[in-house]
């Protein structure tokens, strides 16, 4: 076994060096980023795939009945995401039994949609076990690309998140050719063999490297001090979840996921009955997912802060587009209005993962993660659920409307956004 040491930054940061990737796997640290990257790719497909699978629900159930799955769908999802990574931390879970348990459960999820008849049916199988899932293989994929790329995680994470959204595009296409009332059953059990296989096959190979890893080819302390003089700075103390809790930076950062989750949450579910189409729901998960893969880049330069609120700034204007498109049968529109949507709203989770490292420290970065990332639950409460009972008793109009205001909120509280220990004062991301 090859020798190790562990050395700390002027941050407290831990570096466990002296190992490289090959001499722990035997091959590059790349070949943990495209299992994940896979199993990500067939995770997603419930959540950015319900809303092509609704217009033949709704032909047997009411549209605030049937929209209520992805709600609670989105709150089991969400709530196992912390205690995954809570025992991640502790090495109690690893990546690869957590993955394939995962996919067991998405595949559930699926095929309950295809073959449930009552929607309680459809809330034990697709909301809670197929959440549940979800929940796993994105708390396993996620953790394990983080610990191999700690010094690329925004970029990183981009990569995996984005096929997280994109990966649904063939279903979403497919659904809106082919799938009907008569064959739903053998559509949604073609497509949950297809996500169990690819999360189970490639979920199988995920390994972390010891904690705090760091890789051989990059002096920590430098890179430190040379992240010190960027836009995006290091934290200034190693934060517990509980002391992050009571910073100051974390309520809103909450809310601000929270209301970003229920707008891009709220497209999913009611774009593609909204639009008559399923394409602009295929625009809204490919760019979903292109905008995850690049936001990492832009937000080197530009800072994380000033480009999670630039991106919901933009996600709130698209609402009002695809309220006017839609109304007024601009196709064109409607498309540009669901990329920007997508573009806009959510490329949320990926810049969290790197802000939140970066407010709090890495030490129990996964841990803080997992605690901001429930916010999406009551994001799915407020943008399926609630939603869509506006959507029944007053129409799309007040509801997009309402879905752009809420943006516009979220926005608007990532502007006051400061680092724990720093003040307007003193440079901030």
């Amino acid at each position: 076994m090859p020798e190790s040491q562990e050395m700390r930054d002027v941050y407290g940061r831990r570096y466990r060096v002296g190992e490289s990737d090959r001499e722990l796997l035997g091959r590059s640290r790349n070949w943990m980023l495209w299992p994940a990257w896979a199993a990500m790719l067939a995770a997603g497909v419930q959540q950015y795939g319900f809303g092509a699978v609704v217009p033949v629900l709704v032909g047997t159930h009411p549209l605030a009945d049937v929209v209520w799955a992805l709600a609670l769908w989105t709150v089991c999802q969400a709530a196992t995401v912390f205690p995954a990574m809570w025992l991640r931390d502790r090495g109690r879970l690893d990546p690869a039994p957590a993955a394939v348990a995962g996919g067991v459960l998405c595949a559930i999820g699926l095929a309950t949609l295809g073959h449930a008849g009552a929607l309680w049916t459809v809330y034990l199988g697709y909301s809670l076990l197929g959440g549940v899932g979800a929940g796993l293989v994105y708390a396993a994929c996620v953790g394990t690309v983080v610990r191999w790329f700690p010094e690329r995680v925004a970029a990183k994470v981009g990569v995996v998140s984005g096929a997280y959204a994109y990966g649904c595009v063939p279903f979403v296409i497919a659904a809106g050719l082919v799938l009907h009332t008569d064959n739903r059953m053998l559509f949604l059990d073609t497509a949950a063999a297809a996500v169990l296989v690819v999360i189970v096959v490639a979920g199988a190979t995920l390994k972390d490297p010891p904690k705090h890893w760091w890789p051989a080819d990059v002096e920590p302390r430098k890179w430190a001090l040379d992240k010190a003089r960027r836009r995006n700075q290091s934290a200034v103390r190693q934060f517990l979840p509980v002391e992050a809790l009571r910073s100051g930076a974390a309520g809103p950062m909450f809310v601000a996921v929270a209301l970003a989750a229920a707008v891009l949450l709220f497209d999913l579910a009611f774009l593609a009955t909204f639009s008559g189409t399923h394409l602009a729901l295929g625009a809204l998960a490919a760019c979903t997912g292109l905008g995850r893969v690049l936001v990492g880049r832009v937000s080197d330069r530009l800072g994380r802060r000033r480009t999670w609120y630039l991106s919901l700034l933009t996600g709130s204007a698209a609402q009002f587009l695809l309220l006017w498109a839609g109304t007024h049968d601009r196709p064109v529109a409607l498309l540009l209005g669901a990329c920007l949507a997508g573009l806009g709203t959510g490329c949320g989770y990926t810049l969290l993962v790197a802000l939140v490292r970066e407010y709090f420290g890495e030490e129990s970065g996964l841990q803080n993660f997992g605690v901001l990332y429930s916010a999406k639950a009551f994001g799915g409460v407020l943008g399926v659920g609630v939603a869509g009972a506006v959507v029944t008793t007053h129409g799309y109009p007040v509801a997009f409307v309402a879905a752009g205001l809420v943006g516009l909120v979220g926005a608007l509280l990532t502007r006051a956004l400061t680092q724990p220990g720093r003040t307007r004062l003193l440079p901030t991301p």
